[in-house]
């Protein structure tokens, strides 16, 4: 041998090996190897799984020379392997927990069915007929163990269970988990049926006296002596593992006879007393004999919970420790309708922090549902709750509900005032820590920060809680915050009366004034409030005290030019003002402020005279289209000829906003005035104007749309001027090392206008022509598709008109395509929701970015706004195949197999082989069976029949049997009779879809 072979077979027989696992049958063939294997520290099989392979192969039927299955035979070898089961049992000192845990509802019953057997129970006997008091001690236990287990296992069986995800479909695999989930439920059934005599046993066994005992492996043993060898002793008082009266009673009966009553109390609410007598007992017995046990154990939060629950449900006077928890006095407020006295409660345990959380949401949420039902009185309650919750979030470091944002919207004095009490009674600042009181102070200041009324600030900023929280340093850092940002203050609403009254004079203070200068809209208040304020001051320039007053710069230049201070801060206010009521829709308000404006400048300067006339212009568009455009009243004459006289305008150095060019299409698209933009339009206009050439080839495109014959021509040149604004620049660049590198420059400048400015036009405010919409849509969906990845097209209506190609595919910045078409569509969806073909662009976007429940209920709402609900036929242009496919494909990947095979039958040739293999699928997340009347293909449904009974599923058989024998459904009908029959199922499937997905 080599000095290497010599050192591998050295380093293999030093290295440890884990020992093998004793085999079942090694039991059998050494008696003494069981206690031995139980002993060990680890065992390996661990005991549990001893009691399965003892009990399995116990089991195990036999077959005999007719090749007939006959029961297990009761022999020596199998009486053997049940006493070793129940030694294994026996050694985990009948622990239920134990066993219950690891062994299964059919085991567990076989083994406690042989504790019986051994114990001397009568096969047959009912244990309700048996007097405890008169069995051996071994025998009463056994009763008592078995019936403790039924009850368990009833109240076990109503609890939910997350299934458990299977892994790769395996027949056999399959059909055993089938056959054991079957007999569970029948051994169920039958525990169930028997749970009052079971009841009815446990609690006769509280009247016991005596101690009972418990068979041991030494018990056992002696039972399984000769009956000649038997000396007695198991019959005797002293064998077996001895349980006294008062773990009988307290940890084995009450315990779990509370715990069935509980349950049952869900359907008779009188037994809850019954459980609440149980288990205060059993709290009682623990508090007097401690609650540990070398028997049994005892979930004393569990039975806390269960306390506390019984306590609610149950409201008697007479027990005043349980009225004196919070849960049974909210309890008992909610029944009544005393909610102030729940706010009281809620306001008190922010101090004490006894509630959990998750309860003070179910009791807000309760109480939101009962005011969303009518009662308007529960609002300022619904309030006050959720501030006790806030605060309660803030002191324990947690995020801050939504809900409270939301019923903060609208803050009021009274509100501020229970805010800051609550905030007071919740925290002792005497022993409260640190970081409790920066908590509080955290908090205290973002809302002052977040509110827009001074005098709201003002009332937390001088309560004597903020006071104390936070330093000098920090309010005043605090102030000048405020003072750095004006308050959001609604322009248009009305200023207090008694700020009017206020005489103008030299001691009048210059921010109460300003107060009145941010709060007012009055055209001539504004005026006479600046006169004063420059009366007092010649050193401040006003305009600036806001910096919500915002002007674009290209207006800006030219108003802050003006030498004189009180006429530029007058003009520079009144248009930041009309600008912003613009903003709000507020266009009377507005209205008065330009013109105004119109009147202060008309005097001194012919430039920002028509810089408020283009302004005036807008403002009259944006009110024709919230007006009477909405009812689709034309606009005046006169305002489609200002419009046209804009775009012509020529007058040099006027300062122009992009958003009144970008508009006044718009408007001219809109009112449909393509043979001006097409035909009238002056030439050099087009030239010089992007915003007028976008519009003229967009109108001439939409002009031609509707005619015999869609002409490509204008649409190309559409096309082309899209794909520029959409393309970005290459540029190579050498770096350090010398090699060139490409850079993509996100814009370029080959279009008529920037990417950005072309976004802004189709997103334009007043851009609502549906054949405009869905022209611009058709194109952005020929672009997004021209990448040919034909899982992820977008369908459209007229995308044939648009090129098929473009010759540089890497110019294109297709991410920012991709985006402008979601966009567009949710834009197109604000105008008209009922559109189905705008509705399959969006369900084809969901679809494309893997959003599949979302992608659904958009197919299915294409379909039910062109069907009545789907009343009538959904036409085939809307459910087209390619649709179809992708719904079927959205089922798929969500799991809803049923449905997958249901939608198979939609398409013109039906689609067997995708249908039945979805049909396979046992992990479906829809209804299943429920579904199987929707089917009208007999092929599908007799592949149904097929399939459930080879997987031995009668009950679902028995439904794809009752949808297959329907007289409706029989091939020997007329063709018509067969279309009405799956016109009406489809009619149902789809509405049944929509429900599920709405």
């Amino acid at each position: 041998m080599s000095a290497e072979a010599a050192d591998r077979e050295a380093a293999t027989s030093s290295r440890p090996c884990t020992p093998p696992q004793t085999s079942w049958f090694e039991f059998l063939l050494e008696e003494a190897l069981l206690e031995q294997h139980l002993q060990k520290p680890s065992p390996d099989p661990p005991p549990v799984q001893l009691i399965v392979q003892f009990l399995e192969q116990a089991s195990k039927p036999s077959v005999n020379e007719q090749n007939q299955v006959q029961p297990p035979p009761d022999n020596k070898r199998n009486r053997i392997l049940k006493l070793l089961a129940l030694k294994v049992a026996a050694h985990l000192k009948w622990d239920l927990d134990v066993l219950e845990k690891s062994l299964s509802v059919p085991v567990l019953n076989m083994l406690l069915n042989e504790l019986l057997c051994i114990s001397k129970v009568p096969p047959g006997t009912k244990h309700v007929d048996v007097d405890l008091s008169s069995l051996p001690p071994t025998t009463a236990m056994a009763i008592l163990l078995y019936n403790r287990w039924a009850i368990r296992t009833i109240v076990q069986s109503s609890f939910p269970v997350k299934q458990v995800k299977p892994g790769p479909p395996q027949l056999n695999v399959m059909n055993q988990m089938q056959q054991e989930k079957e007999l569970t439920e029948n051994i169920l059934k039958v525990l169930k049926e028997q749970a009052a005599d079971s009841i009815l046993v446990l609690e006769g066994a509280l009247k016991l006296n005596k101690d009972l005992y418990v068979h041991t492996i030494r018990t056992l043993d002696l039972l399984a002596m000769e009956p000649g060898m038997v000396n007695g002793e198991t019959e005797s008082s002293t064998a077996g593992l001895k349980i006294s009266a008062e773990e009988i009673q307290c940890q084995v009966v009450c315990y779990d006879l509370g715990a069935i009553y509980f349950q049952q109390g869900s359907t008779n609410a009188a037994v809850h007393e019954n459980a609440k007598e149980k288990f205060f007992k059993t709290k009682e017995l623990i508090a007097k004999n401690g609650s540990s046990s070398p028997h049994f154990t005892i979930d004393e939060e569990r039975l806390a919970g269960y306390c506390q629950a019984c306590g609610v449900l149950t409201s008697s006077s007479d027990d005043a420790s349980q009225q004196a928890t919070p849960y049974s006095q909210i309890h008992s407020c909610m029944k009544s309708g005393n909610y102030q006295d729940v706010v009281k409660i809620f306001l008190e345990d922010n101090l004490t922090l006894s509630l959990p959380v998750q309860f003070r949401q179910s009791v807000l949420r309760e109480l939101f549902q009962k005011a969303q039902q009518g009662n308007d009185a529960l609002d300022e309650v619904c309030f006050k709750v959720c501030v006790c919750n806030t605060v309660c979030d803030v002191l324990q470091g947690r995020i801050i509900d939504i809900q409270f944002c939301q019923l903060f919207l609208k803050p009021s004095k009274e509100k501020i005032d229970f805010l800051l009490e609550v905030c007071s009674r919740s925290i002792n600042l005497e022993n409260a820590s640190e970081a409790l009181k920066r908590k509080m102070a955290a908090f205290l200041k973002n809302l002052c920060l977040g509110l827009e009324d001074l005098q709201l600030v003002f009332m937390i900023s001088s309560h004597e809680l903020f006071i104390k929280l936070l330093k000098d340093d920090e309010r005043k850092l605090l102030l000048d915050q405020m003072r750095k940002r004006s308050p959001r203050i609604n322009l248009c609403t009305k200023p207090v009366t008694s700020f009017y009254d206020i005489p103008a004079s030299a001691s009048v203070n210059i921010g109460q004034l300003e107060h009145q200068l941010i709060l007012s809209v009055d055209p001539w208040r504004i005026r006479q409030i600046l006169i004063e304020l420059h009366g007092m001051t010649s050193e401040r320039q006003f305009w600036t005290i806001s910096n919500k007053w915002e002007v674009p710069n290209v207006y800006g230049n030219v108003i802050l030019g003006i030498k004189d201070n009180l006429t530029r801060d007058l003009v520079y206010i009144l248009m930041a003002k009309g600008l912003h009521c613009c903003a709000i829709k507020d266009f009377v308000h507005a209205k008065q402020l330009f013109a105004a404006c119109l009147e202060l400048v008309t005097e001194f300067s012919p430039k920002l005279r028509q810089v408020m006339l283009n302004e005036m212009l807008l403002l009259d568009i944006y009110t024709h289209e919230a007006g009477a455009g909405v009812s689709g009243e034309r606009p005046p004459s006169d305002l489609i000829s200002r419009v046209r006289g804009y775009l012509e305008m020529r007058v040099p150095d006027i300062p122009l906003r992009q958003v009144i060019a970008e508009e006044c299409v718009a408007f001219l698209l809109n009112w449909r005035e393509n043979e001006y933009l097409t035909m009238q339009v002056p030439l050099p206009l087009v030239q010089t104007n992007p915003y007028v050439k976008l519009g003229q080839l967009l109108a001439a495109t939409c002009k031609e749309l509707p005619g015999p014959k869609e002409s490509r021509r204008t649409a190309k040149d559409l096309w082309e001027v899209v794909v520029q604004i959409c393309s970005v620049s290459n540029q190579h660049k050498r770096g350090n090392d010398g090699r060139v590198s490409l850079i993509k420059h996100r814009e370029s400048t080959l279009g008529i206008m920037y990417r950005s400015h072309g976004n802004t036009f189709f997103f334009s405010f007043s851009l609502q022509e549906p054949l405009v919409l869905t022209t611009i849509l058709s194109l952005f969906v020929k672009l997004h598709n021209v990448r040919e990845d034909i899982v992820n097209d977008i369908a459209a209506e007229h995308i044939s008109i648009w090129p098929s190609s473009i010759p540089n595919l890497q110019s294109v910045d297709f991410e920012a395509v991709a985006v402008t078409v979601k966009e567009l569509v949710n834009y197109a969806l604000t105008i008209n929701a009922n559109n189905h073909f705008w509705l399959i662009i969006q369900a084809d976007i969901y679809f494309a970015t893997n959003q599949y429940s979302a992608a659904l209920h958009y197919y299915l709402q294409a379909g039910a706004v062109c069907s009545d609900f789907f009343h009538k036929m959904v036409p085939p242009d809307v459910y087209t195949d390619q649709v179809i496919k992708r719904m079927i494909k959205c089922c798929s990947l969500l799991n809803c197999h049923t449905q997958v095979a249901i939608l198979c039958q939609f398409l013109r040739e039906v689609d067997y082989k995708t249908a039945f293999k979805a049909l396979q699928e046992q992990n479906s997340h829809d209804a299943m069976d429920s579904y199987y009347e929707y089917i009208w293909d007999v092929t599908i449904l007799e592949y149904l029949t097929y399939l459930h009974h080879k997987r031995g599923e009668t009950d679902k058989r028995q439904i794809a049997i009752k949808a297959i024998g329907q007289t409706e459904l029989n091939a020997s009908n007329p063709e018509e009779v067969l279309q009405l029959a799956a016109q009406r199922r489809k009619k149902k499937f789809l509405q049944a879809m929509a429900k599920l997905y709405f």
